[in-house]
């Protein structure tokens, strides 16, 4: 059921820049219409951010996708929806093309696939320069490195002539921004634009979308599941279910006092950093400020941890022109038996390939790595696949691990047939259990993966990891492609297995709020090295390392007026960090010696 809206354009002057009036969007399928989006209505003013709110499925994007003409053929929509006075619904051709890019600009949710792969990202800005501006070739290179240079993308000139695949997440993400705004578009819609980001990068993408919007004065659009998000960067809200608005109000309304029950659900649900109970988990390992477990004696005991690195190293070898790169650096690190330890960091820290090497899929170069008693350096094949059947892991994204062409229960069962040789109704009965323990009904054991949804598909993993009933388990970003109930819903059934099984954890991850959560330790890596662990609490409230007060500090919380601090604090902990490096630049330039005194070459010599 729809709420009764407050007037949007009431708290503002001047036109609205897009008006929307009983939208309906709908989809061809089996012979029938099945709705999407029904009887939307509400408005953009220049310069204000609108968040429409709503998990997988409640038409958020697709409502706002059918504005710009990109709906699959099967699909339709009706109503009104005018553009600065022009009507969108039901326009085609050349004249929608004009508006698209020009007027109208959309952020999509994966740039690696908005982009495309054969073109630079230089060559696609100018592009869409030329398509709708009258430009000379070098005027829009110009005006694309300028661009480049506006949305903070690191060597503009150089990332001009770059790939899409040469470029990380965060650099993608602003050449897509960039991209979107080369044509000083009138309205901006950003779907999910920070979902795969790391929290500092969407610290610094939320920051870039607040300047650019002041800057050109466009309405945005945005459209997300992420209530942190919404609290950093919405003006108004409209909270979708089911493709209805069932509540719709200023940000601070909304966040203060939601009036519906799913409003609150959603809510209720973002895990918050910093709201753990502060009482310490238990922790079954003495472990130094070095990361370093000492047996004292106990060598053979039951209570040697689950996974023992010291001094780790792993190296990458070079292939082709690419050199050899050091991913994990000297990395001390321990998880006890029947503990959750959460390994966090930006990609490309080390933390993921940390969690390869522990379940035998990439070698140390260096150092030692002992998982369940088993030194893994140099182990034998035969050894490995033992030492396998005491390992779980939970992928990141359960659809592309899962075999599309098994039916569910084939895939729960696999490790149990060729671990342990259990079939047939033995078999057919473990699977079922399997099933009962995530919670799904067991009559999805004959269904294939495409028929499930995301947090369906991650029970599933969550099954099979746990099939042979491991002493470790590596998850790997477990939940972070989930909408925020259903990752509510399977950490909670992740805590209950952990307690229920005693198995240890390697609970790889960004999301500080969720490794919180579940871990009595957090070991923070940058750059293959691990520059601070401890407990969780006190990483979480009282950081030592200035990496881990800028990881924490970028991490929203769906709350305005503390969000609103929280930023502040973080701006002023980055020019704090800015002038620092600039002192320290500074200084070794000046105790320098001149150029004449390094040694010239003698004459004759190159």
């Amino acid at each position: 059921m729809t709420t009764t809206a407050p007037d949007v354009a009431a708290a503002r002057t001047g036109a609205p820049v897009l008006e929307v009036r009983d939208l309906n969007v709908s989809f061809f399928v089996d012979n029938e219409w099945l709705p999407a989006a029904k009887d939307m209505s509400y408005e953009v003013h220049p310069g204000e951010v609108l968040a429409i709110v709503g998990e997988s499925g409640s038409g958020k994007t697709q409502s706002s996708m059918s504005l710009l003409g990109l709906l699959p053929p099967n699909g339709r929509a009706t109503g009104s929806a005018k553009l600065a006075g022009t009507e969108l619904v039901g326009m085609t051709g050349r004249r929608l093309q004009r508006i698209r890019g020009a007027d109208m600009a959309v952020i999509f949710q994966e740039p690696m696939t908005a982009l495309n792969p054969v073109y630079t990202v230089g060559f696609q800005i100018v592009e869409q320069l030329r398509t709708h501006l009258h430009m000379t070739p070098k005027e829009a290179k110009a005006r694309a490195i300028e661009l480049l240079e506006m949305v903070e993308m690191p060597s503009p000139e150089t990332r001009f002539h770059s790939y899409p695949h040469q470029l990380s997440g965060g650099q993608r993400q602003r050449a897509m921004i960039a991209m979107a705004l080369s044509c000083d578009p009138k309205l901006l819609v950003a779907d999910e634009p920070t979902t795969a980001l790391d929290v500092t990068v969407q610290a610094e993408i939320l920051k870039l979308m607040r300047d650019l919007r002041e800057r050109v004065d466009a309405g945005i659009v945005l459209i997300t599941h992420d209530m942190g998000v919404v609290a950093d960067m919405a003006d108004q809200i409209i909270v979708m279910r089911n493709g209805e608005i069932v509540e719709r109000g200023s940000s601070q309304d909304i966040f203060a006092n939601p009036q519906h029950p799913y409003t609150r659900q959603l809510l209720s649900s973002m895990p918050r950093l910093g709201a753990s109970d502060g009482e310490p988990r238990r922790v079954p390992v003495t472990v130094n400020e070095l990361g370093e477990w000492r047996p004292e004696g106990r060598e053979e005991s039951e209570n040697r941890p689950a996974l023992i690195a010291e001094s780790l190293e792993i190296t990458y070898p070079k292939r082709g022109r690419t050199p050899a790169f050091k991913a994990v650096d000297g990395v001390n690190l321990v998880v006890g038996r029947g503990e959750v330890v959460g390994l966090v960091g930006e990609s490309g820290s080390g933390k993921t390939t940390i969690g390869r090497a522990a379940i035998g899929l990439v070698p140390a170069s260096g150092g030692r790595l002992e998982i369940a008693g088993s030194n893994l350096a140099g182990i034998r094949r035969g050894d490995l696949k033992k030492l396998r059947a005491r390992i779980g892991v939970v992928f990141q994204d359960p659809g592309s691990s899962l075999n599309p062409r098994l039916p569910l229960g084939e895939s729960i069962g696999e490790p149990l047939f060729l671990h342990r040789g259990i079939k047939g109704r033995q078999l057919a009965q473990r699977v079922e259990e399997l099933l009962d323990q995530v919670e799904l009904p067991r009559s999805m054991r004959n269904r294939y993966p495409h028929e499930l949804s995301g947090g369906q598909r991650q029970r599933v993993g969550i099954a099979r990891a746990l099939s042979l009933e491991p002493e470790f388990l590596v998850a790997d970003e477990p939940t972070s492609a989930l909408d925020v109930s259903v990752q509510a819903r399977v950490l909670e059934l992740f805590q209950e297995l952990q307690r229920e099984q005693g198995f240890a954890c390697l609970f790889i991850s960004h999301d500080l709020a969720v490794v919180e959560q579940l871990s009595s330790r957090v070991a923070v890596m940058q750059h293959g090295k691990i520059v601070e662990q401890g407990p969780s609490a006190d990483i979480v409230n009282n950081p030592k390392d200035p990496y881990t007060q800028r990881l924490i500090a970028a991490v929203p919380v769906p709350d305005p007026e503390e969000q609103k601090i929280r930023r502040e604090r973080r701006d002023a902990l980055l020019e704090a960090t800015a002038a620092q490096l600039a002192a320290e630049e500074s200084a070794r330039s000046a105790t320098a010696p001149p150029p004449q005194e390094m040694g010239t070459p003698e004459p004759g010599r190159g």
